[in-house]
């Protein structure tokens, strides 16, 4: 039996078409393409038979060619780079749409624009078309920067959140956004006061400003914790401690300038205001508001903060602030003085003349 004969392989004959042509793989939507070109071919060569064979213009072609020379596209900067120059593990991965993506996307883009305008056309069915605006952008910075660049309720009390809402109505006053701006008041908090902790036997302080303007306080509450004062009262005392943010001692300039802006608020208050914090009442003194001592001001400038409603910084200092038991049994007391006060008039006033 004759030895097996262990033969080699017969090497692969390339025909003249296939020794004079190069097979390159381009990456193309994360799949590879074979393009077969001439062993001369350049760049400019590989664009035009993109082009031909896939359908993607010059316009929309990008070669990303790693490790270099990197991001290519038509018009070349060399269009004469040949192809086998390049490093022979270097990755080619082509970027691109067709001419039939491109106009699908096109097409799409059309449709769209053309329902958004239906929509647009049914919407503005007979509406009536409103001339653009003017904004003040100077008006609009002043109101940025002269303002109260914090607004505080105090937590610990019931429904905070309504207390803001007032808050936040007092800074939106158009009145008052007026004369801020006219003044260049600015604050830096305006906040809440306590009833129960600034209320005393000979006193109830209504607002405090502090350091000028620093701290803003205002009694936004009842003294039976039981609703919330009436707007404008509170405006007023805010008007009054606005003033302190120039003037400290109340003399003849403080009262000037108070007065001054409590009628620049009212004549700027186009909303000629007064509907009550959401469905509750205002406690509202009504007519017989007295701005005196015991109610609006009487007291000094002291240590940097001015405490409406004390007579002096002794009797201040002195008097001890009410428990909230003690502020509620006040008020209920001063309730009751008032109904007795106003049913002696009344029968005063329907009783027989003397002889």
């Amino acid at each position: 039996m004759a030895d097996a004969v262990e033969r080699e392989p017969t090497p692969e004959v390339l025909t003249e078409d296939e020794q004079n042509s190069l097979a390159l793989s381009v990456q193309y939507h994360g799949r590879p393409i074979t393009l077969t070109l001439s062993t001369d071919a350049t760049i400019e060569d590989l664009s035009t038979l993109v082009a031909e064979d896939l359908q993607i213009p010059p316009s929309n072609q990008k070669f990303l060619i790693s490790p270099k020379p990197g991001l290519l596209r038509p018009p070349f900067k060399n269009p004469i780079l040949r192809l086998d120059s390049l490093p022979q593990k270097a990755k080619i991965t082509l970027l691109g749409s067709t001419t039939q993506e491109v106009a699908d996307v096109d097409s799409a883009i059309a449709t769209l624009k053309q329902k958004q305008q239906a929509r647009r056309a049914a919407l503005n069915a007979g509406r009536k078309v409103q001339a653009t605006r003017h904004r003040d952008w100077k008006t609009v910075t002043e109101e940025a920067t002269y303002t109260f660049a914090t607004l505080r309720p105090l937590p610990h009390l019931h429904q905070p959140e309504k207390s803001l809402r007032f808050l936040e109505r007092l800074r939106d006053d158009p009145g008052i956004k007026a004369a801020m701006r006219k003044h260049k008041f600015s604050v830096g908090l305006l906040t809440e006061m306590d009833p129960a902790e600034h209320t005393t036997h000979e006193s109830r302080t209504l607002g405090l400003n502090r350091n000028r303007g620093e701290v803003i306080e205002l009694r936004l509450r009842t003294d039976a914790y039981d609703g919330y004062r009436d707007y404008k009262v509170i405006r007023k005392t805010l008007c009054h401690e606005l003033a302190h943010n120039v003037v400290g001692p109340h003399n003849a300039e403080f009262h000037a300038l108070w007065n001054q802006i409590e009628k620049e608020v009212e004549k700027n208050d186009w909303s000629r205001g007064g509907h009550s914090l959401g469905q509750e009442e205002f406690y509202n003194p009504g007519d017989d508001y007295v701005d005196d001592d015991d109610h609006c001001d009487a007291g000094g400038w002291e240590g940097g903060s001015y405490v409406l409603g004390g007579s002096t910084s002794t009797t201040q200092n002195s008097a001890e602030p009410l428990t909230r038991r003690e502020a509620m049994a006040r008020a209920a007391e001063e309730r009751a003085k008032k109904q007795e006060n106003v049913q002696k008039a009344a029968e005063h006033d329907s009783s027989p003349p003397s002889s």
